[in-house]
């Protein structure tokens, strides 16, 4: 087993007055040659966007993008011609792919919004655009972890091209949580949104993040009141 813990204040800072962003990766002005990716997850910004303020239109390309709101509402509009908004409770896809142009903007002009933009290397390049969103049941994540992203299309949750499987779960009782991982060839990065979580005899707190690879099954003792993101991704593309 092998492991690398990434704590909350450890993380790159970006305060653009409008954009208050924490990264867990090496993006943007931030660096860090220690901290570049886990296997194929590039990108996992911790978001928030001051009320009427947003990111203008910007190009994307080979690239999966799954944006989660924790608070308030995301406007998104693309070059495909959609216009959606993101709710809390919603996740969405967007496979980049050949190329895309789209804007993110907070929805509201009374309230921040704040979310996760996470970026998945694909295991396909050059694929058609494409653009997927769903609203989660919050039973199927009470006090237990609900899949929301696979590889199949025809699986819980949106999806993605890339043998990554991701995980909510919305805890208000402490439990103990057995994860097995679909392949050797993967490792599980772990998130705190809320709360607390021990692993390996690691505590992980608010906005803490832990991978773990080299390993069959992962079990964590999640605390109550905790908000849990599990991201099982493949170690190399």
């Amino acid at each position: 087993m092998n492991t690398t813990i990434h704590k909350a204040n450890s993380r790159g800072q970006a305060n653009f007055g409008w954009l208050q962003s924490r990264h867990t990766f090496s993006f943007g002005n931030y660096y860090d040659p220690e901290r570049m990716s886990f296997g194929v997850l590039r990108v996992l910004n911790d978001d928030i966007v001051a009320p009427g303020a947003g990111f203008g239109t910007h190009p994307h390309q080979n690239m999966e993008i799954v944006s989660i709101p924790l608070h308030g509402d995301l406007k998104h509009k693309d070059s495909t011609g959609r216009t959606e908004v993101i709710e809390q409770g919603d996740v969405q896809v967007m496979s980049a792919g050949t190329g895309i142009e789209h804007s993110e903007m907070n929805a509201n002009s009374d309230k921040e919004v704040r979310f996760l933009q996470i970026w998945i290397v694909p295991n396909q390049e050059n694929v058609a655009p494409r653009y997927q969103q769903i609203t989660l049941n919050p039973l199927e994540h009470k006090n237990s972890f609900g899949q929301i992203l696979s590889p199949n299309a025809d699986d819980a949750g949106v999806w993605i091209h890339q043998n990554a499987w991701f995980y909510l779960g919305e805890f208000f009782e402490a439990k103990k949580i057995e994860h097995r991982l679909h392949s050797e060839k993967n490792g599980l990065y772990i998130f705190i949104i809320e709360g607390k979580v021990i692993v390996e005899g690691k505590e992980l707190d608010k906005r803490d993040g832990m991978g773990i690879w080299d390993v069959e099954k992962v079990v964590m003792e999640v605390g109550s009141e905790s908000k849990v993101l599990l991201m099982e991704v493949p170690m190399t593309k």
